[in-house]
């Protein structure tokens, strides 16, 4: 009797282990800072008028993510990774080789990267370029005809219209899709303005390692705290940290147009991407509520141009695109490589 016992109880034991395998009830979220704001009152939201468990968010940043959220697609890997650009052909291939075959993408708005400082500060006004010069590795010689290590020291140096303040940017880690998409849509494009770049012109992105950029990690709100305690400093986020902090930054404006609400939504402001986050379908039917969350996150009352997610800086897409949206999300439509290469999540 006692070695039935103990086979019974071996089985049992067994049997909740492979239960708990099979099946979970919380939802795990990782990726985006900037869309870490957007998730989480999502999540609070979901978990507050449902019933289920609140999902855990992670920031760990777009790259970050990516590389947890593709590393296989067992129930000890995340169900969501968020994004602030979209996923690379690199990564769609690395979920791939993992087993990761099924993922339906979705873009959930627009946001500007802001760059900020102290609210103490006199505003300050910059060009893509006068920021590209403060943070290459490498800078056109006085004839433009080669390049030299950045000499610059302080804004003065760059323009001697510019302030007499030394060049401090805080800025996205590597691993950030923020830092992606500032190093595309500023230092690449501020690039094409000088032919001393030859064949790297456009695509040149080289960030200085000498102290005048600072990493600032994938926590945002340290960034803005450490502009409030160094009025030397400046720093790059989403606009959504601006628009909560407005007390205690103030934004750069880059050529004259501010990092505000009306100019991203409208493509005025420069430095402007889409928003995404991505499901792993597989999970669908065992991780419980993921595709009430997915509904939610997508529906009107969030993403919509009255959404609630706009009152915390999510800028909201045109009426016509956010239906394109809610029908692929609606009929789970799967990402695709055809659609990664053309960084998109609708077809």
């Amino acid at each position: 009797m006692t070695l039935l016992k103990r086979t019974v109880l071996a089985a049992a034991a067994v049997a909740v282990v492979v239960g708990a395998a099979q099946a979970r009830d919380q939802i795990r979220i990782t990726g985006s800072s900037t869309v870490y704001p957007f998730s989480s009152y999502v999540a609070e939201e979901f978990g507050a008028t449902t019933g289920n468990p609140t999902p855990v968010v992670e920031s760990t940043g777009s790259g970050g993510g990516m590389k947890i959220f593709c590393s296989g697609n067992g129930l000890d890997t995340p169900d969501f990774t968020n994004a602030s650009r979209a996923m690379k052909l690199s990564e769609f291939e690395l979920c791939q080789a993992n087993g990761v075959k099924n993922i339906t993408g979705v873009v959930i708005g627009f946001d500007g990267i802001s760059i900020a400082q102290s609210k103490t500060n006199p505003k300050l006004d910059l060009t893509l370029e006068q920021v590209f010069l403060a943070l290459a590795e490498e800078v056109p010689s006085k004839d433009g005809k080669s390049l030299v290590k950045n000499p610059y020291k302080k804004w003065s140096d760059i323009d001697p219209k510019l302030p007499n303040r030394e060049i401090k940017m805080i800025g996205a880690p590597t691993t950030s899709g923020t830092r992606d998409a500032f190093d595309e849509m500023v230092m690449e494009k501020a690039s094409k303005s000088f032919e001393a770049y030859g064949k790297q012109k456009g695509k040149y992105k080289k960030v200085r390692s000498d102290g005048a950029f600072i990493p600032g990690g994938e926590n945002d709100n340290l960034i803005v705290q450490r502009l409030e305690q160094d009025k030397d400093a400046v720093g790059y986020f989403g606009y959504s940290f601006l628009e909560e902090n407005h007390d205690k930054i103030s934004g750069v404006t880059l050529g004259g147009i501010e990092p505000n609400f009306d100019n991203i939504a409208s493509g005025k402001y420069p430095v402007a991407r889409s928003l995404f986050f991505y499901a792993k379908t597989d999970h669908f039917g065992k991780v419980k509520g993921m595709e009430d969350y997915l509904d939610l996150f997508v529906s009107d009352m969030m993403i919509g141009k009255d959404g609630v997610l706009k009152t915390i800086g999510l800028i909201p897409m045109p009426e016509a695109t956010l239906k394109k949206v809610q029908a692929s999300v609606k009929a789970r439509t799967p990402l695709t490589e055809d659609m990664v290469k053309k960084g998109v999540v609708t077809k």
